[in-house]
C-alpha cells in the first residue's frame, strides 16, 4: 500500500498544496510531507479519514488507490475498472467552495 502515493495524487488533481491539505486535515505541513512520502507508514484511521474528507474523497477511494496491484488481486478487472473510473471521476468534479 503506497498511501503517500494517493495522497499526492488527489492533493495535485485538487490544485492544493501541502500547507492548504494540511490545515483543512489537521495536520501539520511536516506530518502531511511525511506521509506523502511514504516516510510515516502508520496514520490513524481518523487522520486518513481526515485527509480523505479534506480531499473531498471517499475514505475507500483514497485506500484503493493506495493499493499497490497485488493487493487488488481478489478483485475482477471488471471492477478495477469501474473502480479506477469512478476515482478519476470523482478527482476531476469541482472541489466544494466552501472548503477552500
Amino acid at each position: 500500500m503506497n498511501l503517500g502515493r494517493a495522497i499526492v495524487l488527489c492533493r495535485k488533481q485538487r490544485n492544493l498544496k501541502q500547507e492548504t491539505l494540511a490545515k483543512r486535515a489537521g495536520l501539520s505541513v511536516s506530518y502531511l510531507s511525511l506521509l506523502e512520502r511514504n516516510e510515516r507508514k502508520d496514520p490513524s484511521l481518523s487522520t486518513v479519514q481526515n485527509l480523505a474528507s479534506a480531499l473531498q474523497v471517499p475514505t475507500g477511494i483514497l485506500f484503493f488507490l493506495a493499493a499497490d496491484e497485488a493487493e487488488l488481486g481478489g478483485l475482477s478487472s471488471e471492477l478495477k475498472e469501474k473502480l479506477s473510473f469512478a476515482a478519476l471521476t470523482m478527482l476531476n468534479e469541482p472541489i466544494e467552495p466552501t472548503l477552500l
